[in-house]
Formats: structure tokens, C-alpha cells, sequence
């Protein structure tokens, strides 16, 4: 009687802790709030000053000074990462010449499984003008849910809480189209 107990209770309780185990993990979410994954600050002091950051170690996305940040997931081993560079460069360049936007929106790249020296040949390369982010162990890539890149997560920065307004698999198209998208989705006026 004791060992079918046990075992009511044992083969459940197994279960579970492999279903916990392998659970999947799915990306932010529209509407979600963006993880407090910990991030290297930029050792370059422009791109500090272009985030509203100062000093050196760590940061987290909802430290970032303004209204959204545009973050892109990407590899440089990745071809169509290296293929979006341009486009999302010019993406860049629109938002930095736009009054309205300069200091509303910033973009950050997190390099997946790319060290700072990886990274740092990609934005050379590319002629990236935003900050570049290493992450050579994985451990942003696991937090956000193992996405494949390029993958582009925009977070809206309000009272230092986030709330994903876009999260997608793939190129951004045409950038004018979707800043418009961005500044509605936000509030952004």
C-alpha cells in the first residue's frame, strides 16, 4: 500500500519537474513587459552619452534616457544580419536626423555568441553608428527566449517600467513605415 503511494505521488512530481524543465521560452511579447536582462555598457563614451548612460559595467534597457529603444537581436556570423547592417543604419541615420524622434528612440544591438572583439568587427564592418552588445555565453540569448536573428524587440521606457510594442522574426522593411509604426504603438507624438 505504502509503494503505491509513493509511487501516486512520485511518477506526478516527475513529471512536472520535466515539464518545468523543458519548457519552452518564448520571446518577449507585444504587450509584455521586456526582461531585466543586464547589459555591458559600451566602453566608448559617445555611444554612453548617445544612451544617457555614464560610467562602466552593467545596465539594464529601462536605464536607457528615452521614451523607446530599438533592439536588435543579431550575429555576425549571421548573413542576414549582415545583409539588414545597411538598412538598419539607415534606420538609424532617420531617427538621429528627426527632431521629434533624436531623443525620443535609440537602438542598441545584442550580438549573440559574439564576444566585445566580435562585435566590434561587425559594427567596423557595417560602419554601425549605434551601440553594439556582446553576448559571448548565451545568457541574454536564453533570457529572451533563444530567438533566431535577426530579431528586432522595441521596448517603451515609461517611469522606469518596460512594455514590448513589437517583437518579430526577420528584416524591418521599409524604415520609414515602420518608425510609423513605432511612434503609434508607443504613444510617441
Amino acid at each position: 500500500m505504502k509503494r503505491k503511494i509513493s509511487s501516486l505521488v512520485f511518477f506526478p512530481a516527475v513529471f512536472m519537474m520535466t515539464a518545468i524543465c523543458f519548457a519552452e521560452i518564448i520571446p518577449p511579447q507585444v504587450g509584455g513587459v521586456f526582461p531585466e536582462i543586464e547589459l555591458l555598457k559600451p566602453v566608448n563614451p559617445a555611444e554612453l552619452k548617445y544612451l544617457g548612460l555614464s560610467g562602466s559595467g552593467i545596465f539594464k534597457v529601462q536605464q536607457v534616457k528615452a521614451d523607446v529603444v530599438i533592439i536588435e537581436i543579431f550575429s555576425m556570423y549571421c548573413p542576414y544580419c549582415q545583409g539588414e547592417a545597411p538598412n538598419i543604419n539607415n534606420l538609424f541615420t532617420l531617427i538621429e536626423k528627426n527632431p521629434a524622434l533624436k531623443n525620443k528612440i535609440k537602438i542598441i544591438g545584442i550580438g549573440i555568441n559574439n564576444s566585445l572583439f566580435e562585435t566590434d568587427i561587425f559594427k567596423n564592418k557595417y560602419k554601425i553608428a549605434f551601440p553594439l552588445i556582446p553576448d559571448g555565453d548565451f545568457k541574454l540569448h536564453k533570457t529572451i527566449g533563444q530567438v533566431r536573428t535577426p530579431y528586432f524587440i522595441v521596448v517603451k521606457i515609461k517611469g522606469g517600467k518596460t512594455e514590448v510594442v513589437y517583437s518579430k522574426l526577420g528584416a524591418l522593411g521599409d524604415n520609414k513605415a515602420f518608425l510609423e509604426q513605432i511612434v503609434k504603438s508607443s504613444g510617441l507624438k
